[in-house]
């Protein structure tokens, strides 16, 4: 069994800390003081016969610094970001070229993960199944209440593939809103969806041959060009290819689709106010970092290093400082960070980002 890590993005929510140049990946949310790749790297290696990192080529310095241990030869390096359908493709096609069985595992890079023993054996019983049944396999988390941020999968009866047992999924299911999110968690049958998938790299790759020919075509030319050392050629074809996410491309149409159920506990730090749940509180609900001072001040999150900050009577509030910006919001609005992205991107202040 092979682990991916897919390591792009920068986690627009956690501006103005996180940035194209820390994307929120390789930054230490967690409260253990290593980066997020690190840990999902350290969580992942013993149970892997080998370790790859996905990412887009401008990351590679990053991710070598963070991962020295990390084989040249296993990190996957997309001339472009192109969406996680060709991303995917891309790593199942080079881990294919190299191994005809291959069996891959794909583990986000910046999720935060309590029950490691426990992580591990979810993990291989993913890839176990994944090898047995031939089919596609997502882990999917018994929710805890009823989110309206996460996808959920809906699963049918238990099966036996070899000696584990997975749900034959019925659907993946759009984010939905509270009354139906409710639903889900009292009838049993919805998961949420963690974005983790185990599958033999052939099988995805037929898969994509039905579902989005375009993109199964396009990466396999261009694992052939890399092969050739076309590169340059490579990086052209790559970045014309279409941008989609797997869930839409693969995993909501295919009728091979598996789900294995987690047992461990599980966060995918999105917000602030989502990191603020993770961390430990003062009797006040407050999650600082720095020197604050804080006069009746409630269930907020004050992350500023560098200075003295006061605050007066304030409660569910999010400040966020770095060298150059300051963000200041209502937790309640803690997910419309990403709007400051977008506008900064339309007025071209980029040295923001």
């Amino acid at each position: 069994m092979y682990a991916v890590i897919p390591a792009g993005g920068t986690g627009s929510r956690l501006w103005p800390r996180s940035r194209r140049s820390a994307p929120k990946h390789m930054l230490p949310l967690s409260g253990s003081g290593k980066p997020l790749i690190e840990e999902t790297y350290d969580r992942i290696a013993p149970v892997a016969d080998g370790v790859y990192v996905l990412t887009e080529e401008r990351q590679v310095p990053m991710i070598c610094s963070l991962l020295p241990e990390l084989d040249q030869d296993h990190l996957i390096a997309e001339p472009s970001a192109r969406g996680t359908t060709n991303a995917l493709a891309l790593a199942a096609a080079t881990l294919l070229a190299e191994d005809s069985e291959a069996v891959m595992v794909s583990v986000a890079a910046d999720h935060v993960i309590r029950g490691e023993s426990a992580y591990r054996r979810t993990v291989e019983r993913a890839a176990a199944v994944a090898q047995s049944s031939r089919e596609l396999v997502a882990v999917g988390l018994k929710p805890t209440y009823p989110a309206t941020g996460f996808g959920y999968i809906e699963v049918g009866g238990e099966e036996r593939f070899g000696r584990s047992r997975a749900h034959r999924v019925e659907r993946f299911v759009e984010k939905p809103a509270l009354e139906t999110a409710e639903r889900y968690v009292a009838d049993g049958r919805h998961f949420w969806n963690i974005a983790t998938f185990a599958f033999r790299c052939d099988v995805f790759l037929e898969e994509l041959d039905e579902l989005g020919p375009e993109h199964a075509q396009g990466v396999r030319k261009v694992v052939e060009l890399r092969r050739r050392g076309e590169f340059e050629k490579a990086a052209r074809l790559y970045g014309k290819l279409p941008v989609e996410v797997v869930d839409r491309t693969v995993m909501e149409r295919t009728s091979r689709l598996l789900m294995v159920q987690a047992s461990f506990d599980w966060v995918d730090v999105g917000s602030w106010s989502e990191l603020a749940d993770l961390l430990r509180a003062d009797p006040d609900g407050n999650v600082t970092e720095g020197v604050p001072v804080l006069i009746d001040t409630h269930n907020s999150f004050i992350s500023v290093p560098d200075k003295l900050v006061a605050v007066i009577g304030m409660d569910d509030l999010i400040v966020v400082d770095t060298d150059d910006a300051l963000l200041v919001c209502p937790k309640s609005r803690a997910q419309d960070v990403k709007k400051v992205v977008e506008q900064l991107n339309e007025r071209r202040l980029t040295g923001y980002l």
